[in-house]
């Protein structure tokens, strides 16, 4: 498929921040339809395009493909520098996919809605930014540009300890940030480039700091944002006091921020750092794995259930990562992709029982199928898909980490394979004592999902189904992308 020459990756970034500025300069009217309206068609165009661009991908080749390079900021050799390729174009459209819907999941906000999707809108554009950015100054500009959106969405718009929740997630990634730019430019003055494919084809050179502390320097920032254990608490806070749909962002694709930069960046560019400390990071790995599973087991709030068990998912990119071939990579980044529609499809049911039931605590719940089976459906079907039932996509993506660990770390894989055990656990648990058996009659009267909320739900399970069926319309694109990150580790 040939496209015309446009700077597909510009319009798909900025057409958000049209969107917010289309959106502040509107008249507010009582229900805000109009805003709405603006917003949810400014995050459906981006989407169209990131679809548009999946399918004239060319899965024969490999590198780097829409391609933008100009000049921005010659005097230090700074480029706008925009390219996607297996790992980062399927983050795009998930990215544009979860920012649409979930501008749908908002559609009942009724408090200062202008603000609202203006907001929503901006933060999807730092995360597109995040993933199309290969100058590495680029590339923070729009990690930093994230924060401001997320503050403001969980400070205004959550609920319970919602300030204190927001300035944790703030102090926690500003921290990580501060040691990225330290990292950034100890590269930059050893370099003398921001280039990131340009520093990936040579060995960094040890003129400022060694390369070692350079990756550790970077390696923290990621792993704040992943979040591996132990600098993960800021993260059941923002999600138990987020809106649904700053949830389901954070969730989706905000956590997927620390994994790719960690397969971009550190693998990329310290090849022979990563592979020293691979064992570290498969220990990590599994730590994750099974520290985030068995505190998810000890959770009565569904949405911080869902939290922790974001933890222990994410611990399969790590121990992905730690493997170091093609199998386990395409796995790590395949994980990434599918634990955001599934834990994005998660947050969405959790947001509607929510407002339905005004209750997440699951001893509060019981036999919510009688009166939402439409919702109750589609929980039991996200929930087998978080622990892995073949046919979802979920199960593909960890055999594919399973199948390139368990030659290298067979031990931390055994480990990490329990993990599954324990998720089976406390999906299916959860989901006997809510929606399962007698009804509880204080829910006697609840309705279950209308019109407009089941086209997020049934859209992100259709994604699920058809990956988890045929898991190579994503798993040939992510695999163009891996010979270029493995080629100086030799292979």
């Amino acid at each position: 498929m040939t496209l015309p020459e446009l700077p597909y990756l510009t319009i798909i970034i900025f057409l958000p921040v049209v969107g917010a500025l289309a959106v502040v300069l509107q008249q507010t009217t009582a229900p805000g339809r109009a805003i709405k309206l603006t917003a949810a068609l400014f995050s459906f165009l981006p989407l169209v395009l990131s679809f548009i661009l999946f399918l004239a991908f060319d899965s024969r080749t490999t590198g780097l493909q829409f391609v933008e390079k100009y000049p921005w900021i010659p005097r230090l050799g700074v480029n706008y520098f925009l390219a996607v390729d297996g790992l980062s174009l399927p983050l795009v459209l998930l990215t544009a996919l979860l920012g649409f819907l979930a501008i749908l999941a908002s559609w009942k906000i009724s408090l200062r809605i202008k603000e609202y999707f203006a907001w929503l809108l901006l933060l999807e554009t730092g995360v597109l930014g995040v993933f199309a950015s290969l100058d590495f100054l680029l590339f923070f500009l729009f990690w930093e540009v994230e924060l401001v959106p997320m503050y403001m969405l969980i400070s205004i718009w959550g609920s319970g300890r919602k300030v204190y929740s927001a300035t944790k997630f703030v102090i926690y990634t500003l921290t990580g940030s501060a040691f990225m730019l330290v990292g950034l430019l100890a590269l930059y003055f050893s370099t003398g480039t921001f280039d990131l494919v340009e520093m990936s084809q040579h060995p960094i050179p040890a003129t400022v700091l060694p390369a070692t502390a350079i990756f550790f320097l970077i390696f923290f920032a990621f792993a704040v944002k992943l979040p591996v254990f132990p600098l993960h608490t800021w993260l059941p806070d923002a999600h138990t006091d987020a809106p649904t749909a700053v949830s389901v962002i954070l969730a989706g694709v905000l956590l997927k921020m620390g994994g790719y930069a960690m397969i971009r960046i550190n693998l990329g560019l310290f090849p022979e750092v990563i592979s020293t400390y691979a064992p570290l990071l498969a220990t990590l790995g599994v730590v994750n794995v099974l520290y985030g599973a068995a505190v998810t087991l000890l959770q009565q709030d569904l949405k911080r259930m869902i939290a922790y068990s974001s933890i222990s998912h994410m611990g399969y990119v790590l121990l992905g990562i730690s493997a170091l071939n093609p199998v386990g990579l395409t796995g790590a980044a395949l994980q990434m992709f599918t634990h955001g529609t599934i834990t994005g499809l998660l947050f969405l049911l959790v947001g509607l029982v929510y407002d339905k039931a005004h209750t997440r605590q699951i001893p509060e719940l019981g036999g919510l199928s009688h009166r939402m089976p439409v919702i109750g459906i589609v929980f039991v079907v996200a929930g087998l898909a978080s622990l892995g039932l073949p046919t979802m996509s979920g199960f593909v993506a960890e055999m594919l980490v399973f199948l390139g660990t368990f030659p290298v770390w067979n031990v931390a894989t055994v480990l990490a394979a329990f993990g599954i055990v324990l998720t089976a656990g406390y999906m299916l648990w959860m989901l006997q004592r809510s929606f399962f058996g007698p009804l509880n009659p204080r829910h006697a009267s609840l309705a279950d999902a209308d019109a407009l909320e089941r086209i997020p739900l049934f859209s992100l399970v259709g994604v699920i189904v058809i990956i988890g069926v045929y898991p190579a319309v994503m798993t040939n694109v992510i695999a163009t992308a891996i010979p270029q990150l493995l080629n100086r580790l030799g292979g």
